[in-house]
C-alpha cells in the first residue's frame, strides 16, 4: 500500500484488500479515476478486473484503502456518503515524513475507528 500511495503522490491514491478472515493475503491497487489530492473514484474496469482475481482465487473482499496525503487522519464526510461496501476502509494520511494507517468501519452515516494489526 505505501508503494502505492508515495507513487500518487501528490494525489489520493486507493485500491482494494483481500484475503480471509480479517487476514489480508492481497493489495491490489486501482486508478485514481479522479486524479484529485482530495477525492478518489476507482477506475470501474481497473475495479471489476480486480473483483475478478479476488473471486478467481476463492478470496474476499476485506478492505478497501485509499490515501489522504494532506490529511485529515479519519474519513471524510465525502469517505462516509460513498462508502459502499461493508468492509474495513483504511486510511493512509501523511504524517511527519511517512504514512499512518487506521481503520474505520463506515455504516448508516457514521463510522468507528477499528483496530489494524499490521504485521
Amino acid at each position: 500500500m505505501i508503494a502505492h500511495v508515495d507513487s500518487y503522490l501528490p494525489l489520493e491514491a486507493c485500491g482494494l484488500l483481500a484475503g480471509r478472515g480479517t487476514k489480508v493475503d492481497a493489495v491490489l491497487p486501482v486508478k485514481n479515476q479522479a486524479k484529485s489530492p482530495v477525492r478518489f473514484v476507482m477506475d470501474p474496469l481497473e475495479q471489476l478486473h480486480a473483483f475478478e482475481w479476488i473471486d478467481s482465487r476463492h478470496l474476499d473482499l476485506i478492505g478497501i484503502f485509499h490515501s489522504h496525503p494532506t490529511g485529515p487522519e479519519t474519513v471524510s464526510p465525502t469517505d462516509i456518503a460513498e462508502a459502499a461496501y461493508a468492509v474495513v476502509h483504511v486510511i493512509l494520511a501523511r504524517a511527519d515524513q511517512g504514512w499512518r494507517a487506521h481503520g474505520f468501519w463506515i455504516e448508516n452515516g457514521g463510522f468507528q475507528e477499528v483496530h489494524l494489526q499490521i504485521g
